[in-house]
């Protein structure tokens, strides 16, 4: 019985984990574009960290997906972030930056986080630690791999839905 029980919770452990890659060294991004994600274009909604998240994303125009956003608690602008999906060597990265209530940068001024693409599987396409899945045309996930106490990370859903 206990060996059974164990094999559930690891089971169980395992298909939570798989919502998010890691990029390895070694691993090549797969050829894709824009035309591939165009679906995630709109006004999107949900709740996160206690709060509303909101994310709005541009058509592609110039090789970029342009979007932006913005997480509200209590009433009061938590932080923004501001980004884009680039097209660029026959694949798609994942760029953005972060920024205070204020408008103060957390990265450097010529700094951005990048998510190589990893893999595309259907309606989901995983990035390095931040995996963009579709529901439906009104609903998506984001999952992303976020650190905490030094050494140690968790995944964060993010459940959106078309406004």
């Amino acid at each position: 019985m206990k060996l059974i029980l164990l094999f559930f919770i690891s089971a169980t452990y395992l298909m939570h984990a798989q919502n998010t890659v890691s990029f390895e060294e070694g691993m090549t991004s797969p050829e894709s574009n824009l035309k591939n994600i165009e679906w995630l274009t709109g006004h999107w909604k949900g709740e996160a960290f206690g709060g509303i998240a909101e994310e709005i994303w541009s058509p592609p125009l110039g090789g970029v997906m342009m979007f932006s956003f913005r997480l509200v608690a209590d009433g009061a602008i938590s932080f923004y972030e501001f980004g884009h999906i680039l097209e660029t060597g026959g694949t798609l990265i994942l760029q953005l930056k972060h920024f205070n209530a204020d408008l103060t940068g957390w990265e450097e001024k010529e700094e951005t986080i990048d998510f190589k693409l990893i893999k595309v599987e259907g309606d989901r396409f995983y990035f390095d630690d931040f995996t963009i899945e579709r529901i439906s045309d009104k609903e998506i996930n984001m999952y992303v791999e976020v650190g905490e106490e030094e050494g140690t990370s968790s995944e964060v859903k993010f459940n959106y839905h078309r406004q």
